[in-house]
């Protein structure tokens, strides 16, 4: 009896889910429970009830519709590039030949 063994094509893949690659996800659930918290602390301190979903709603949809132009401006590893080109200096100065003669 032989066995049929199903090869997994999805390997070394990034995890996409509604366009959104890799880190983006991960943003998104962060920024879903931020809106949540801030809904419950404004209910909580007596904020209109509909006050309080229109400024959830509008921050959220501004929030998700942020995520996914950064997704799909700089893909799965874009954004991460960009953040650490811009932390390499722009110059380095050295004062003394001292650590080049002894190496």
């Amino acid at each position: 009896m032989s066995s049929v063994y199903h090869i997994n094509k999805g390997i070394n893949k990034s995890i996409e889910f509604r366009g959104l690659r890799a880190q983006y996800i991960s943003y998104l659930a962060a920024a879903l429970v931020i809106l949540l918290i801030l809904f419950v602390i404004l209910y909580v301190t007596g904020v209109n009830r509909y006050a309080c979903l229109v400024l959830v709603f509008g921050s959220g949809t501004a929030l998700v519709m942020g995520i996914f132009r950064l997704s799909y401006k700089y893909g799965q590893y874009g954004l991460m590039k960009r953040s650490a080109k811009r932390r390499l200096p722009d110059y380095v100065k050295f004062r003394s030949r001292k650590i080049f003669m002894h190496l």
